[in-house]
């Protein structure tokens, strides 16, 4: 199995984590959004944890961000 904290998997961070404050929301409020913990965000944002698919697709949605852009980002990085 890759390495939580793979150079691929920070561009997926970095590119949530930027995401998430151009949304100009916290944490608390995305989990909220999600209906999650706010540990659930932290823990994907500090690559403790990696998102599927789905549940990639549903933060997007939450930060009201294409998800297709998102990729597009994250293959820049």
């Amino acid at each position: 199995m890759k390495s939580l904290r793979s150079r691929e998997h920070r561009a997926v961070i970095a590119v949530l984590v930027t995401a998430r404050k151009a949304a100009g929301l916290t944490q608390v409020e995305l989990a909220k959004r999600l209906r999650k913990p706010q540990s659930y965000v932290s823990k994907y944002e500090t690559g403790e944890r990696r998102l599927d698919v789905p549940e990639f697709i549903r933060v997007c949605r939450c930060l009201k961000a294409d998800p297709a852009v998102l990729i597009d980002q994250i293959g820049r990085v």
